[in-house]
């Protein structure tokens, strides 16, 4: 009989200890089956920097993170793809809506069945759960700062971007409008180029014709400062007319080098996708993701130009392991 109640209180103790194990497992994997996703407005080098800001964050958080880049930016793929992100069940997205004023609607449908942030462009109006970006007004007066530098004695300029209607382009305009008033700078409109880069050049082209005594231009998305850079090369313009533009891509950052960009105001792309995939895992989680009360986690902006040039590429290369 003792040897039976021992035998008892032995497998009773071994299928303890299995159960812990169990479980300790079933928690492990609710983590792994972590599934975010980053919706871009559309492919650009940006863009993979933003993604390898978010691979750090979800191997660090072991969660999973798929950047989605359409090479067809607009409101309409956008809608399709996030339409596709929530039929798979994914626990969280961070979208960068093209077009944020007419993408309410699909923001609030997407943000009732999975948690959903924006990030690099804002909805404010809508029901997204936190912005994950720069403050794209003091982006835009830091550039129009560069601006007042580059042309002391005022000048002509245009502004180049793909949708004036994007939250970033707006404000990023608004920002450079505002940094030079009061000075002999003249901001004659914006041209617009639907993300196209080949209208993005063509609409240089054409301003440089049409406005011979254009004294600079002011490139608001990453591929408009090397669209301009190439308009001007082709013209024999460069260092006649000043360029001003945003973002890290490598054509930028060679000419920023080279003297033939003025400056760039960067954001910080790793940290969009670092930050956004760190939010999202908490909220899937329903854990304090930290958001604050304004609902706004700025990532940051600064310039780039000759001076600092060379400490930026060291930098950027240790960041994202190129």
């Amino acid at each position: 009989m003792r040897r039976f109640v021992f035998l008892v209180l032995l497998l009773c103790l071994v299928a303890s200890i299995t159960g812990c194990s169990k479980q300790s497992n079933t928690t492990s994997s609710s983590t792994t089956d972590v599934k975010l996703a980053i919706l871009a407005p559309g492919a650009s080098d940006f863009w993979k920097i933003v993604e390898a800001g978010a691979d750090k964050a979800a191997e660090e958080l072991g969660v999973s993170c798929e950047v989605i880049a359409p090479s067809q930016p607009g409101a309409t793929e956008q809608k399709t793809r996030l339409e596709d992100l929530i039929a798979r069940g994914v626990d969280g997205i961070a979208f960068a809506p093209v077009d944020p004023n007419n993408q309410i609607a699909a923001i609030d449908k997407a943000a009732s069945q999975t948690n959903l942030i924006t990030t690099d462009t804002d909805a404010p109006k809508s029901k997204r759960l936190c912005y994950v970006g720069t403050d794209n007004y003091a982006a835009g007066k830091l550039a129009g700062e560069e601006l007042k530098k580059a042309l002391p004695n005022g000048g002509k300029v245009w502004v180049c971007v793909g949708m004036l209607d994007a939250q970033n382009a707006h404000d990023r305009y608004q920002g450079v409008v505002d940094a030079v008033k009061g000075t002999k700078i003249n901001i004659l409109g914006v041209l617009t180029d639907n993300a196209d880069r080949t209208k993005a050049k063509a609409n240089v082209e054409d301003q440089l014709v049409k406005t011979p005594d254009i004294a600079a231009f002011v490139g608001l998305w990453s591929y408009n400062g090397p669209a301009i850079l190439d308009a001007l090369i082709a013209a024999k313009k460069i260092g006649k007319v000043k360029i001003i533009c945003f973002d890290e891509d490598a054509a930028t950052i060679e000419a920023v080098k080279k003297g033939s960009i003025e400056a760039t105001v960067v954001q910080n792309p790793f940290e969009f996708g670092y930050q956004s995939v760190k939010v999202l895992t908490a909220l899937a989680k329903k854990e304090d993701a930290g958001i604050p009360e304004s609902k706004v986690i700025d990532t940051g902006a600064r310039v780039i130009n000759k001076s600092n040039v060379g400490e930026f590429e060291a930098e950027f290369k240790k960041m994202v392991g190129k």
